[in-house]
């Protein structure tokens, strides 16, 4: 897939945007995340798949601070993110992310859940942040809903207010965590087709799922995880064709089965 990635390059462009080395977690006696290491390149899109229970939410949690971790670094455009404090909401700030459930304020109008933030945290004027949640709203195909309160819109017009609320603090990498889970099945690729959309345009994006179509229309990479490991990693056309590991096998045979 042919991506236009020129955008914000920098001298440093062949440096990994988004780092882990040897990261661990564990809650109480299960050690969720086991000597992770991960390099995602700037404008690369990488899908994280594998069975429940593998880690990959923890992963993507832990990649902007949500989920704390036991030991090992992770780095976003090489600084290493504190533990907390002003530094971790100025570098969290750079690191999108959009949840199973949309997270939106309910009583406030979609046009004033995209445009809290970059008042809030980026100190844009008012006026500014409106109308840059608008061009937003419009890119995400929701414009029409703006003046209207989150319950008023269909899931899938909610996750894509989350998604255009999560663009408008111009991240350098967006986190999408299982995005169309909670959503009816016919909802589904209108959210699908604005990340793939996304992903044409540039926009660095690590994506937990367990939509397959998507890994393999949109994918640069497919990371397989189980157990708290990186069990295999490769383009989707290697890893759909011909996967290396007994676990990817098992797995995409009970998952390309249904």
């Amino acid at each position: 897939m042919t991506r236009d990635t020129t955008e914000g390059a920098t001298p440093d462009s062949a440096a990994p945007l988004v780092s882990l080395k040897n990261v661990n977690k564990h809650f109480g006696d299960l050690h969720v995340l086991q000597n992770i290491n991960l390099n995602v390149a700037r404008g690369e899109v990488v899908v994280v798949i594998g069975p429940s229970g593998s880690g990959k939410s923890t992963l993507c949690r832990a990649i902007n601070r949500l989920e704390t971790i036991d030991d090992g670094e992770i780095a976003i455009d090489g600084k290493v993110l504190p533990a907390e404090g002003k530094a971790l909401a100025k570098l969290r700030a750079d690191v999108g992310m959009v949840f199973q459930s949309f997270n939106l304020f309910a009583h406030k109008t979609i046009l004033d859940n995209v445009s809290l933030g970059p008042v809030k945290v980026k100190g844009m004027k008012s006026a500014e942040a409106k109308a840059l949640s608008m061009e937003l709203l419009e890119r995400v195909g929701v414009a029409n809903q703006a003046n209207k309160l989150p319950a008023q819109l269909s899931g899938g017009q909610q996750q894509r207010v989350a998604i255009a609320r999560a663009l408008a603090m111009k991240p350098k990498v967006m986190l999408f965590d299982e995005p169309t889970s909670a959503l009816d099945p016919e909802m589904i690729n209108e959210v699908l087709d604005t990340m793939v959309s996304l992903a044409k345009e540039g926009m660095t994006m690590i994506v937990v799922t367990h939509e397959m179509g998507f890994a393999r229309k949109a994918a640069d990479r497919v990371i397989f995880m189980a157990d708290g490991q990186i069990v295999e990693e490769a383009t989707p056309e290697e890893f759909f064709t011909n996967p290396k590991s007994d676990r990817a096998k098992d797995f995409l045979g009970k998952i390309l089965s249904h």
